[in-house]
C-alpha cells in the first residue's frame, strides 16, 4: 500500500557555507554518521521558527559555525522514504578566518566529519544531485561577483490595537498581545541576516515591534517621521535618498513601517540597486503584519539586486 502523502510537507533549512582560503572559494560539506553520504548541512524547522533561524540553528548545532545569512539558494524538494515530501531552503553563507578557529565541533550522532572543498570537488563529493545544482548556481554567483551580499529589510509592524476601537491618536496605538507574540517570533529570524541599523516609524506599534530585535541586536532602534503613513509629506524622495546612502555604504538595515510605505521602501531598495520593478517586487511590498521582505545587493564594486524574499511569524 502506497503510503499517504499529506499536503504540508516537512520544511527544514541549511546554508552554503563558504571561506576564501588564499583566494580560492572552499565549501563546506558534512559527512552524516549514519547515511555515511555527503552534503550540504540542513536541519527541520521547530515549532515557531522562521525558517532563516532555523538554518542559522542547524548550521551551528551540526558544525559550530555561526553564521549570517547571505542571498537565498534555490530549495530542494524530494520523496522521503515514507512518501512525504520534504523541501529544503539555503541560503549562501561566507564565514570568517576566526569563526571557523572559534568553531567548535565533535563527530557526534548526526555529524561525523565536516570537509572544506574547493567548488569542483564539493560538487563531484556530494551524494545527492540537488544539492550540486545548488553548489551550480553559488558558482554562477561567485563568477558574476555576486558571493557576498547585504541584505535591506523592509518590516511590516505586528499586529496592532482594532483602529475602530482606539481611543487617542492613531499614532499611539500598540501593539496586542498576539502582536507582541509576532515580535518576538520574527526578531530571530531578522537577526539572521546580520542588519546593523534599524529604522522605524515614530508610531508606538512599529517601535514596540523592533524592541525584540534591538535586543537581540544589541542595535539601537532610531524612529523618524520619515517612514510614518502619518508623515506630513509624502516622502518618497527622502526614503529614496536614505535607501541609496544604506546600499553605498553597503550597510544591512531594517526598516519598519505602515502597509502604505512597505512599498516606497521596498521600490526605493530596487531603484538603488540598479534594479527593475517587477510583478515580484510589487508582491514582496504587500506584507500581512509582522512579515518581512529581505532584498539581498551585492556587496561588489556595483550593486545589483541578487535576490529577495519574504518571511513571516510562524506562530505556534
Amino acid at each position: 500500500m502506497t503510503p499517504t502523502n499529506p499536503a504540508r510537507p516537512v520544511l527544514a533549512a541549511g546554508a552554503l557555507v563558504w571561506r576564501l582560503v588564499d583566494g580560492e572559494p572552499l565549501v563546506l560539506l558534512v559527512e552524516r554518521t549514519q547515511h555515511r553520504d555527503f552534503s550540504l548541512p540542513k536541519g527541520k524547522l521547530d515549532p515557531g521558527e522562521t525558517l532563516p533561524e532555523c538554518a542559522v540553528r542547524e548550521i551551528e548545532e551540526e558544525t559550530g559555525l555561526a553564521i549570517t545569512l547571505g542571498a537565498p539558494l534555490p530549495q530542494s524538494e524530494y520523496r522521503l522514504p515514507d512518501g512525504r515530501d520534504k523541501v529544503v531552503y539555503y541560503w549562501q553563507a561566507r564565514v570568517s578566518e576566526q569563526t571557523v578557529a572559534d568553531a567548535r565541533f565533535s563527530p557526534n550522532d548526526e555529524i561525523l566529519a565536516l570537509e572544506w572543498l574547493p567548488v569542483a570537488e564539493a560538487k563531484a563529493r556530494c551524494t545527492y544531485r540537488h544539492d550540486t545544482e545548488v553548489i551550480e548556481v553559488f558558482e554562477q554567483r561567485l563568477a558574476d561577483g555576486h558571493a557576498e551580499t547585504f541584505a535591506v529589510i523592509a518590516l511590516r509592524h505586528a499586529k496592532a490595537a482594532n483602529p475602530f476601537d482606539w481611543e487617542g491618536a492613531d499614532a499611539e496605538r500598540t501593539l496586542t498581545s498576539r502582536g507582541e507574540k509576532q515580535a518576538k517570533l520574527i526578531a530571530p529570524g531578522i537577526a539572521a541576516y546580520g542588519p546593523e541599523r534599524i529604522m522605524t516609524s515614530d508610531a508606538v506599534r512599529c517601535q514596540q515591534t523592533v524592541e525584540p530585535l534591538s535586543r537581540l541586536l544589541g542595535v539601537k532602534p532610531k524612529p523618524t517621521a520619515l517612514i510614518s503613513q502619518e508623515s506630513p509629506e509624502h516622502p518618497r524622495a527622502e526614503i529614496e535618498r536614505r535607501v541609496a546612502k544604506a546600499v553605498q555604504r553597503r550597510r544591512g538595515t531594517v526598516l519598519c513601517s505602515h502597509a502604505p510605505v512597505i512599498p516606497e521602501i521596498v521600490t526605493a531598495v530596487v531603484h538603488a540597486a540598479d534594479g527593475l520593478e517587477s510583478e515580484r517586487t510589487h508582491r514582496a511590498s504587500m506584507l500581512h503584519t509582522a512579515e518581512f521582505t529581505v532584498l539581498h545587493v551585492s556587496a561588489g564594486d556595483v550593486p545589483a539586486l541578487v535576490a529577495l524574499e519574504t518571511h513571516g511569524a510562524r506562530e505556534l
